[in-house]
């Protein structure tokens, strides 16, 4: 397949920035859809992530990871595992524990190191001819996309951040997108409509787990042509530093993006963690552990609206994107207050005067709402006395 040899963005609800001056060739496109110039790739540091925002002493509202070690339950299983690490990791059982949990067939999951490697393989093992990535979103995929050699276009979305599946072109043979998404915590409720035969749609679910009730996930649909959808246990279990992840997609897909991934690439430990944590016990618990996390997101944020601070509305997730109309000195501000969140910049459709909170309990919270009270009582760039 040709690759592109331009970088559109596509802005709103989704003219081709291309030629703003050209009526779209889309007869869905809205009537308020607005348009962006081409700029370089480099406006963004796709590999810019919360971890890097982190310091020690910091109270960390920047990285989406809850909790900062897996639960005691967890910590033993992979201990009584370690007398495993001499043989060459075997990832049967954790590929069963998958497709139980999503009642899918074996063949239908792959593992992954991650769902970082997830999207690598995509991008690897793909030749799109129009790829195009919906944002504000998670931003590994487009740089792995880019990595690989392939042309991305960029479709924009505007407050409230909710995708109309008529915007995207027609012609995209690969759509990314995230639900829900991240930064926004926005669910999409018909992303199911963006699948059709020729066509590859990766569905970033890493979060799905941290919505009560799941709604909306596409894991357990075998019956969407060209459909991936992404799962990690990073985010609720604590395993960013063990890399654990696994992705569904149709057989034939699937056997395509395992050529490219490398032999063993998931590790013994991975492994163990994923075919523990997908088991009905865990996944009751994570069940309750989103509920109660709603419950403080949903007080979080009005805290936050009363404070005088812009928070994207509908987030289903366990954090939310947080604006302060004219100061984009807020996130430092925090900083130097002893508070890390994650800078909205580097995600592309957002501004310096975006940053991202993850939600932790109510103390943390507390902490966070007084801080920023304090920093927006004062002049920009000067924390009050």
């Amino acid at each position: 397949m040709r690759l592109p040899r331009r970088d559109a963005r596509l802005r709103g609800q989704g003219r081709r920035a291309a030629d703003p001056a050209r009526p779209s060739r889309r007869p869905g496109a809205r009537a308020r859809a607005r348009t962006r110039a081409r700029s370089p790739v480099s406006d963004y540091d796709l590999k810019h992530h919360g971890d890097l925002e982190v310091a020690p002493g910091l109270l960390d509202l920047a990285v989406n990871v809850r909790g900062a070690a897996p639960p005691a339950w967890l910590r033993g299983r992979l201990e009584r595992a370690l007398d495993r690490l001499g043989s060459y990791p075997d990832p049967a059982a954790a590929t069963a524990a998958a497709a139980r949990r999503h009642d899918r067939s074996a063949d239908e999951v792959l593992v992954t190191a991650g769902a970082a490697e997830a999207f690598a393989l995509v991008a690897r093992a793909l030749r799109p001819r129009r790829a195009v990535c919906v944002h504000p979103s998670f931003t590994e995929p487009e740089a792995a996309l880019r990595a690989a050699g392939h042309g991305v276009e960029r479709l924009v979305l505007a407050p409230p951040y909710v995708l109309d599946p008529e915007v995207v072109p027609a012609d995209a043979d690969l759509v990314v997108v995230g639900n829900p998404t991240n930064p926004t915590g926005v669910l999409h409720e018909r992303l199911a409509e963006l699948c059709r035969p020729g066509r590859v749609v990766v569905v970033d679910e890493a979060f799905a787990d941290a919505v009560p009730g799941e709604p909306h996930s596409l894991a357990g649909r075998g019956d969407l042509p060209g459909l991936v959808v992404v799962r990690s246990l990073t985010k609720t279990w604590a395993l960013a530093g063990l890399r654990v992840g696994y992705l569904l997609a149709p057989r034939e897909l699937v056997e395509q993006l395992r050529s490219v991934q490398p032999l063993w690439a998931v590790s013994t430990l991975a492994l163990v963690a994923l075919e523990t944590c997908l088991a009905p016990g865990p996944v009751r618990t994570a069940e309750r552990d989103a509920a109660v996390l709603a419950v403080e997101r949903d007080r979080l944020q009005s805290a936050l609206e009363a404070a005088g601070v812009e928070v994207a509305p509908g987030s289903r997730a366990p954090f939310l994107l947080c604006r302060a109309p004219g100061r984009p000195d807020v996130r430092e501000s925090l900083r130097a207050g002893g508070i890390a969140v994650r800078r909205g910049d580097t995600f592309p459709g957002l501004t310096a005067e975006h940053w991202r909170t993850a939600v932790r309990d109510a103390p943390a919270s507390d902490r966070l709402v007084e801080a920023v009270r304090e920093v927006l009582s004062s002049a920009p760039g000067r924390r009050s006395a």
